[in-house]
């Protein structure tokens, strides 16, 4: 028995160490689907919003605000920017890309380990949102 406890102790914590090590590619994570719209997703969100000028920097700073954010890849030069947020105890790695286009704002959210995030990419987004409409004064 304490040979299969030592067995799942261990396969525990070498897949809690490879979710908070492995190594995230900006080829695969740095990029907007071509489908766009708002709606809600098992592992995710997306949302289109109209922007004015500065949204997209104003946008930048609330994300880098929120605890456990960095930027993988891109700028607000760029105009696409994804940023990895992590959860806080166990580490896994949410992906947040956000792109300006002209007059829009767009944003992709989802996880990458499972299937499930229990709404916390979209509400996560919805909160950057809110905080943004509130900085522009609107």
């Amino acid at each position: 028995m304490r040979i299969i406890l030592i067995v799942l102790l261990t396969g525990f914590i070498g897949l809690g160490l490879y979710v908070r090590f492995a190594p995230s590619d900006p080829a695969r994570w740095h990029a907007m689907p071509r489908e766009m719209e708002d709606r809600d997703l098992e592992g995710g969100a997306k949302r289109v919003i109209e922007a004015a000028e500065g949204d997209l920097a104003r946008l930048h700073s609330i994300a880098l605000a929120t605890p456990r954010t960095r930027v993988l890849a891109g700028s607000v030069e760029e105009g696409m920017i994804t940023y990895v947020t992590r959860s806080r105890v166990f580490g896994f790695p949410d992906y947040t890309t956000v792109q300006q286009e002209a007059v829009l704002i767009k944003i992709h959210a989802r996880l990458r380990f499972g299937k499930l995030d229990m709404g916390v990419n979209a509400a996560r987004v919805d909160a950057w949102l809110a905080a943004l409409k509130s900085s522009s004064g609107g």
